[in-house]
C-alpha cells in the first residue's frame, strides 16, 4: 500500500460529495489510504482579537460528519482519515498536496457565484499543489464539436510535441492503466501555416499538410514509447490533429474517463507558477474529470 493518500476536499456541496466519491474509488484502486479534508474559510484566527491554540476538532465538524456517514460503507476496507482546518482553502488546500499522491476537488464550491465554471479554490490548487491534481466537473457540460471514439472507457492526454513532460504522459499511462481504458493521445498542429513577408503579405506554406501531420504523429510516437516500453498490453492510439489543442481537448473529453494535461513548467523570465491557456481551458470547458499534473523537476 502506498503510504502517500489520495486526498478530497469537502465542503458539504455536491460538487465536492461528487469528487468524494471519485477519491475513493481513486484509493482503492490505488491501494492508498484517503484523508478527507474541510477548510473552514472563516476561522476565528482570522479576527486580530481572537486567540485560537491548535487546528479545529474534526469530531465536532458538521461537513466532515456527513462525510462520515457517506462513507461508513462506500469506503469500507479503506483506510480514512478526516482532517478539519481553518483558513484560506485557496491557500491551504494546494499545501495539501505536499504529502498526497492526488489531491481530488469539485469544480465549485459553496461559495463565489454559481454561475462560475471553475472556482478560485480548484484553479488555485491546479495551479499550485506540487502533486496531480483531479477536477471533477458538474454533470451535463456540453461539448459543442465531438471527436469520433470508440465506445468504452478511454484517458485522453494533451502531448505538446514541441514541448513534451514525461510527468504528463507517464500519469496518463498509470490512470489508463488504473481504469483498464485505453489512450488517446492528442497531437495538435498549427494549420494552415502562414509566413508574412511585409505588412499585408502573406505567403502561403513551403510545406505539404500531409508532412507537418506525419511529423508531428512520428515525434508523438517517440516521446511516447518509452512509457510503453513497459505496459505492453495497454493500448494508445495518437491523433495527429490541425487546430487548436485545447478545443481539440475539450471535443475529445465527451465520454471519456479521464483527461489529463500538464502545467506550465517555470521559466527564467516567468518564474511564477502558471496554469497555461490550454490547461485552463480544459478545465472550464471539458465534460470530463480533468487531471493537472506538475511538470516534471528540471534537469540540471
Amino acid at each position: 500500500m502506498s503510504t502517500a493518500p489520495v486526498i478530497a476536499a469537502a465542503d458539504g456541496s455536491d460538487d465536492s460529495l461528487r469528487a468524494l466519491d471519485w477519491a475513493v474509488r481513486a484509493a482503492r484502486q490505488q491501494g492508498a489510504p484517503l484523508r478527507v479534508v474541510h477548510v473552514r474559510q472563516y476561522a476565528a484566527w482570522g479576527q486580530p482579537d481572537v486567540l485560537v491554540a491548535g487546528e479545529p476538532d474534526a469530531a465536532g465538524d458538521p461537513v466532515l460528519d456527513e462525510v462520515r456517514d457517506r462513507l461508513r460503507t462506500a469506503a469500507a476496507g479503506l483506510t480514512v482519515e478526516y482532517v478539519a482546518l481553518e483558513g484560506a482553502p485557496s491557500a491551504l488546500l494546494p499545501e495539501l498536496g505536499t504529502d498526497a499522491q492526488l489531491l481530488v476537488l469539485g469544480s465549485r464550491g459553496r461559495g463565489g457565484f454559481a454561475s462560475l465554471l471553475l472556482g478560485s479554490n480548484g484553479m488555485a490548487a491546479a495551479r499550485d499543489a506540487a502533486c496531480p491534481v483531479v477536477v471533477v466537473p458538474r454533470p451535463g457540460r456540453e461539448v459543442q464539436e465531438e471527436l469520433a471514439a470508440e465506445p468504452g472507457p478511454r484517458v485522453v492526454v494533451g502531448l505538446d510535441v514541441d514541448s513534451p513532460d514525461d510527468a504528463t504522459l507517464a500519469f496518463a499511462l498509470a490512470e489508463a492503466a488504473r481504469h483498464g481504458a485505453r489512450l488517446q493521445v492528442i497531437a495538435a498542429y498549427p494549420w494552415p501555416l502562414q509566413s508574412w513577408v511585409a505588412a499585408g503579405e502573406i505567403v502561403p506554406p513551403a510545406v505539404d499538410r500531409d508532412e507537418v501531420e506525419q511529423e508531428t504523429r512520428t515525434l508523438a510516437e517517440g516521446f511516447l514509447a518509452p512509457h510503453l516500453k513497459d505496459r505492453p498490453g495497454l493500448r494508445a492510439d495518437i491523433l495527429a490533429l490541425p487546430g487548436d489543442a485545447a478545443g481539440l481537448l475539450v471535443a475529445a473529453s465527451k465520454d471519456a474517463t479521464l483527461v489529463v494535461v500538464g502545467r506550465h513548467r517555470r521559466r527564467l523570465l516567468a518564474p511564477a507558477r502558471m496554469i497555461g491557456s490550454v490547461t485552463q481551458a480544459v478545465l472550464l470547458h471539458a465534460a470530463a474529470p480533468i487531471a493537472v499534473v506538475p511538470p516534471s523537476p528540471p534537469q540540471r
